[in-house]
């Protein structure tokens, strides 16, 4: 059951830049948790199980990208990583993590609020989400746990039908590998990225008129996949 009032966790070791984002998303209109450190918010997150996550990447102990990957690895929370470091090998890795959104201080308040509507909206979506998603020649129903490409059914193994509904609940956004690994395989250590392409790319040979020129899948250099159809009404 959703709640009335969405419950956002920020995690940062500057208490001054805690306050400051808990009174601006509080203003904004929602419930906002603290934690000083990974650790702490790692053990928040558990217990308290938030609608978003914002965290910094600087941090004592646990850094950001380490609390990134632990909560990838138990749920599919969006994560919005606020950070000075604006270096390029920063974003990829912290994308590649696992994280949904990467922004970089100094920010505005009305660009983080309308980031974590975009988050909270695309999660609220997918969550629950419609019984059965629809894209052009290509019908996915959740429900039955049936796939259907013009007209005839696709039948996929239970691990290619919850690549292609995650991917295609996303439809038009990378999703990373560790994003995969989290959601699919519940971030179990011994999956690797090998892996989950081949699993993609089972997926593809059975769902792909030609695989050279992908219809569906993309893949995203450096980050994992795509998916490309946009979704009909």
């Amino acid at each position: 059951m959703p709640r009335p009032t969405p419950l956002l966790l920020v995690v940062d070791d500057d208490p001054a830049i805690r306050a400051a984002l808990a009174e601006e998303l509080a203003a904004a209109g929602y419930e906002v948790l603290q934690a000083a450190d990974g650790e702490r918010g790692a053990a928040l997150a558990e217990r308290a199980d938030p609608d978003l996550v914002i965290t910094d990447l600087a941090m004592p102990g646990l850094d950001g990208f380490a609390l990134v990957q632990r909560l990838r690895r138990r749920s599919a929370v969006p994560i919005l990583v606020l950070s000075v470091r604006g270096a390029e090998e920063d974003k990829v890795r912290a994308l590649d993590l696992g994280a949904d959104d990467y922004v970089t201080k100094p920010f505005s308040a009305r660009e983080l609020a309308a980031r974590v509507r975009t988050h909270l909206r695309r999660a609220g979506s997918e969550g629950g989400g419609p019984e059965v998603l629809r894209f052009p020649d290509l019908e996915i129903d959740r429900a039955r746990r049936r796939v259907f490409q013009g007209g005839r059914e696709v039948r996929l193994t239970p691990t290619e039908l919850a690549i292609l509904e995650l991917l295609a609940a996303r439809a038009g956004r990378p999703v990373s590998i560790a994003q995969i690994v989290g959601v699919v395989w519940r971030g179990a250590p011994a999956t690797t990225a090998d892996t989950v392409r081949v699993h993609v790319g089972s997926l593809r040979r059975k769902l792909e008129p030609d695989r050279a020129n992908p219809r569906y899948i993309a893949t995203e250099p450096w980050i994992g996949y795509r998916f490309l159809p946009e979704p009909l009404d």
